[in-house]
């Protein structure tokens, strides 16, 4: 009987400290926990403030509390201070940069399949909810926010239609906490008129035409009249695929369309808009430069591809990917940047793409729209985020110098509906603990 209770105790012991190791490497592995709602006011005083929309004041006063920004000004008003005050002298102050069409969360190791949730079988699925896959607690998304990367729409990819996205805040507990905008648009990647060539298939290499580009269209118009007819219908059966198409029809939705080709861009939106698309955003425009006209009759914004890149085709401008977003802006066109296909990592560097707009002749404060005001207006939450204005939430950040410079973004504080959030990450600790270990030899 001792024999038993003995060895009943013993794998008790050992279950116990198998659940103590578990706790220990969840705790290691999770993402610090969310900053608590704003309690004191907080006034930011000092800073140069680029409100993201254009302006700048060279010294100003910021003051906010409940999450909402209450004062936006120049720091000589003769206005009581309220609660804490941040002096910023010498410092800058910028909306929280906001990174639209991304996986952020859905993928957090790309070599193991079982952490990638970035897309699902089959090739017309808007029903497909991208949020309740959403990970809070990512590494990768934690490692944004040092950056001033403070907000994200997180997309899924796959497919013909890959499905629905929405937009978060990178502070939160679970997606339900982190949701800004929920089930935003409906994210359509275009057929291409030429691929490349599989080699490995017995083909030339280099692009020749897409054989099959006329059924690959035929395809998509034949789902967008059949969705608009189920929901004209009084049918019982529920088609999911169907009923998650209503927003794209009544605009509720916003139809966001990956297409980069002259030809695909045209395509798309004509056929599109014939088909009863209410409103629609064009993701990576590659040669939207060369059809602006089109696009602005057509009231068209562009979240234009990342400029750290080479050229697609041999007889483009070496430096063409550098200044697209220029060309655009410069066109008349709604411009923000999103970088779809780069790795998720890479995000963390969207301030220093707008940076190197700058260097190809860009307005800074324009540049800085490209991250803040305009992604807020092409993504529909310009009400709440992307500017520095009374009223709106209190989503900003503190940086030593210029945040488009890599040499300049290095924060000090950040604030996401008016709490302080953390500025630690997996890399900060790691940088620490390694600066510490040299330092000392």
């Amino acid at each position: 009987m001792r024999s038993i209770t003995k060895f009943k105790t013993t794998k008790m012991k050992k279950y116990i400290t198998l659940l103590i190791a578990c706790g220990l490497v969840l705790q290691t592995m999770a993402q610090q926990t969310p900053a608590p709602k704003q309690t004191e006011a907080i006034t930011i005083e000092g800073a140069t403030a680029h409100l993201g929309n254009g302006e700048v004041i060279e010294s100003s006063l910021i003051m906010f509390e409940d999450g909402k920004l209450t004062f936006v000004g120049d720091s000589k008003m003769k206005i009581a201070r309220k609660g804490k005050v941040i002096d910023a002298t010498g410092k800058h102050v910028y909306p929280g940069f906001i990174a639209p069409a991304k996986t952020l969360g859905l993928i957090e190791i790309d070599a193991v399949r079982a952490t990638k949730d970035e897309d699902e079988l089959g090739d017309f699925i808007p029903h497909v909810r991208s949020l309740i896959a959403y990970n809070a607690e990512s590494k990768v998304v934690e490692s944004m926010r040092p950056n001033g990367v403070l907000i994200a729409q997180i997309a899924p990819t796959g497919g013909r239609i890959s499905g629905t996205s929405s937009i978060v805040q990178f502070d939160a507990w679970n997606w339900e906490d982190a949701a800004i905008k929920v089930d935003d648009g409906v994210h359509l990647n275009w057929p291409n008129t030429f691929r490349q060539g599989r080699w490995w298939a017995g083909e030339e290499r280099g692009y020749q035409p897409n054989k099959d580009y006329g059924e690959q269209t035929q395809a998509v118009v034949t789902f967008f009249k059949n969705a608009a007819a189920y929901g004209k219908s009084t049918s019982k059966e529920v088609n999911p695929a169907f009923a998650a198409m209503k927003g794209i029809f009544d605009g509720s939705q916003k139809l966001y369309v990956h297409a980069d080709g002259e030809k695909e861009i045209i395509d798309a939106i004509n056929t599109l808009k014939a088909n009863g698309t209410k409103e629609i955003v064009l993701i990576g425009g590659y040669h939207a430069y060369k059809i602006p006209e089109f696009l602005k009759s057509n009231n068209i914004p562009v979240l234009v591809q990342y400029t750290h890149n080479l050229p697609v085709y041999d007889d483009d401008d070496y430096d063409l990917p550098y200044k697209l977003p220029k060309l655009l802006v410069d066109a008349g066109l709604m411009v923000a940047i999103q970088n779809s296909d780069a790795e998720n990592f890479q995000t963390r560097n969207l301030p220093f793409y707008a940076g190197q707009v700058v260097q190809q002749g860009l307005d800074k404060e324009v540049a800085v729209q490209l991250l803040t005001g305009n992604t807020a207006k092409i993504l529909g939450i310009d009400d709440l985020y992307g500017t520095l204005e009374n009223g709106k939430s209190a989503t900003l950040f503190i940086s030593e110098g210029d945040a488009l410079d890599m040499a300049g973004n290095q924060l000090t504080h950040a604030f996401i509906d008016g709490r302080s959030v953390s500025l630690e990450t997996h890399q900060t600790e790691l940088w620490k603990r390694y600066l510490g270990k040299y330092e000392g030899e």
